[in-house]
């Protein structure tokens, strides 16, 4: 189980350090990258959306599986808190610079 967890946030992070070492210029913005980020989150909180109802209705047996992609959309929406909340006190710290 946490290796399919480490799969699902890896290449969310493995994309913002290729951004954070590639630079500027080169390859996807940081905001593509951020809009994908965002875009995957939501499409593990549909997949869990999903389970759930499969298992209510009795489609689906394996509460395993349920419980899996439940977690999985738990751990990846906590990761997008917490990038938010970094990046909301960089902008905060910028804001406070004096030029």
């Amino acid at each position: 189980m946490v290796d399919s967890i480490k799969g699902a946030l890896g290449s969310q992070l493995g994309s913002l350090g290729k951004i954070a070492q590639e630079g500027p210029g080169t390859g996807d913005t940081f905001s593509t990258v951020l809009k994908d980020s965002i875009e995957k989150v939501n499409k593990l909180q549909t997949e869990a959306d999903q389970a759930i109802q499969g298992l209510a209705k009795g489609d689906v047996n394996n509460i395993h599986e349920t419980m899996i992609a439940i977690e999985k959309a738990n751990l990846s929406f906590n990761m997008m808190v917490q990038v938010r909340n970094k990046l909301v006190a960089a902008y905060e710290e910028i804001m406070r610079t004096q030029v």
